[in-house]
């Protein structure tokens, strides 16, 4: 799968060490943060940006906390993204909201966990039926 990644100064940790992961899995990595980006609004929108144009792609972003990136992501109409802290959840909103990019940050989640949730949102695939009034409703947002 075509994996879409970028972080500021404070996600950098986690994106790489979460970038290594995704190649082992065998992914076609993306990275438009070789070098940090300024500011975790340049990275989430890069990251943002890239998926609308590429419709079978899903995305990370990184910042210290995740929740910058979240903010900055959910800005751009037509993008379903979250703040992941576990597993589960990154599974379910995959599953349930069509969710296109996971934003998290190593202030938050540990490599392990971090690990998980990424595995966990790229085996999940949307469902659609019953959930795709929700997904429209959100896609006409910005």
């Amino acid at each position: 799968m075509r994996v879409v990644i970028a972080s500021d100064a404070e996600g950098m940790s986690l994106k790489k060490i979460i970038k290594d992961v995704l190649i082992a899995d065998g992914h076609e990595v993306v990275d438009y943060s070789e070098e940090s980006a300024a500011d975790f609004v340049d990275s989430a929108l890069a990251v943002a940006h890239d998926l609308l144009e590429h419709e079978g792609s899903l995305g990370f972003a990184f910042d210290g906390y995740g929740v910058g990136s979240y903010m900055a992501a959910t800005r751009v109409k037509g993008m379903v993204a979250a703040n992941i802290s576990d597993e589960r959840s990154a599974y379910m909103t995959r599953e349930h909201n069509n969710c296109r990019m996971v934003c998290m940050g190593p202030k938050v989640v540990g490599p392990e966990v971090a690990t998980k949730i990424a595995r966990e949102f790229l085996a999940a695939d949307y469902a659609a039926g019953r959930h795709q009034i929700r997904v429209d409703m959100l896609n006409k947002m910005a």
